[in-house]
């Protein structure tokens, strides 16, 4: 799966990289940027934690093709 971000919506709460520290960095202003789309083996709950827990709903999860 892959976890894709509108950065047009994010706030910069950071609430998605305390759930997924291993796939979501924060700029310098504490805007969320995506390490890797590409969820890896073993990311999936942190990855849908991420999700979750963003209230903007700048982030989504796409199935894998």
């Amino acid at each position: 799966m892959k976890l894709l971000l509108d950065a047009t919506l994010c706030q910069g709460y950071g609430v998605c990289q305390e759930k997924a520290p291993a796939q979501i960095e924060l700029d310098d202003f504490g805007y969320a940027a995506i390490l890797a789309p590409e969820v890896p083996a073993g990311g999936e709950a942190a990855a849908e934690a991420a999700v979750a827990a963003c209230p903007n709903r700048a982030l989504r999860l796409e199935p894998r093709r």
